[in-house]
């Protein structure tokens, strides 16, 4: 399985709890260093907790299915 594929996956795994909150996040990159790009959108964009949620949860779990990455930044 490709990495963009796991990564994918890894989105598909916490999108309901995003969704719930009226937001959702959308895979935009990996780039050659290993690091993810991700679009927050909807309520995710505007809300405080935004960057709480990026790293505990969609970096988390982003990096337990593909340890080799080394951060995950919202663009």
């Amino acid at each position: 399985m490709e990495a963009q594929e796991k990564i994918e996956i890894a989105l598909q795994s916490i999108r309901p709890f995003l969704q719930k909150d009226g937001g959702d996040v959308e895979f935009v990159e990996l780039t050659d260093d290993q690091v993810v790009r991700v679009k927050l959108i909807g309520a995710c964009e505007t809300c405080a907790m935004s960057h709480m949620t990026l790293k505990a949860g969609i970096e988390e779990s982003i990096k337990n299915a593909i340890p080799e990455i080394i951060r995950v930044e919202a663009v």
